[in-house]
């Protein structure tokens, strides 16, 4: 787990990543936390059940590096965003990262905090040597955070602008 100054980052198992595509509240009680309405966009529920649920299965990865963290307002003790981490390093040491902030929640800062709080923690794992994001041109919120947490623009696309920060 990552703590910041407001927020606990909590890495989600195989058994909580089925928890967590339940939305029954079943995630939250494991978890201790306040009960909250989840809502699962379908571009993220495919990337539980194609990649996240399967990795963590696999005993040969690090399941901390592909699966969903779920990032939990310490003061209120409830979930407010998800991040995620792709995969585990690649050969060049990049690890990708995702994210996504609840509705109600956006505009608080909270992803910001957790941006710099996985940075934090990557920086700890030797094998990574860079974190790379990719954003949509249109949504000037998410690549802000970038921003904030020292990310450069590497590439764009005709809809998409790609980031990367190098950490060790």
């Amino acid at each position: 787990m990552i703590q910041t100054e407001r927020l606990r980052l909590h890495p989600l198992t195989h058994d909580l990543l089925q928890k967590y595509l339940r939305a029954d509240h079943s995630l939250e009680e494991a978890l201790q936390v306040a009960p909250i309405e989840l809502v699962i966009s379908p571009e993220l529920k495919e990337a539980i059940e194609q990649a996240f649920l399967p990795n963590t299965a696999n005993p040969e990865k690090n399941y901390l590096f592909c699966t969903l963290w779920t990032i939990i307002l310490k003061a209120e003790n409830r979930m407010v965003a998800d991040l995620c981490i792709v995969d585990e390093p690649n050969e060049h040491g990049e690890i990708e990262i995702g994210y996504g902030t609840y509705a109600a929640e956006q505009g608080k800062g909270y992803m910001t905090e957790a941006v710099g709080g996985i940075i934090q923690w990557a920086q700890q794992q030797p094998a990574v040597k860079t974190i790379v994001a990719g954003t949509d041109k249109t949504n000037i919120a998410s690549y802000t955070i970038l921003q904030k947490n020292g990310f450069v623009q590497s590439g764009e696309t005709e809809t998409g602008f790609t980031w990367r920060l190098e950490i060790n």
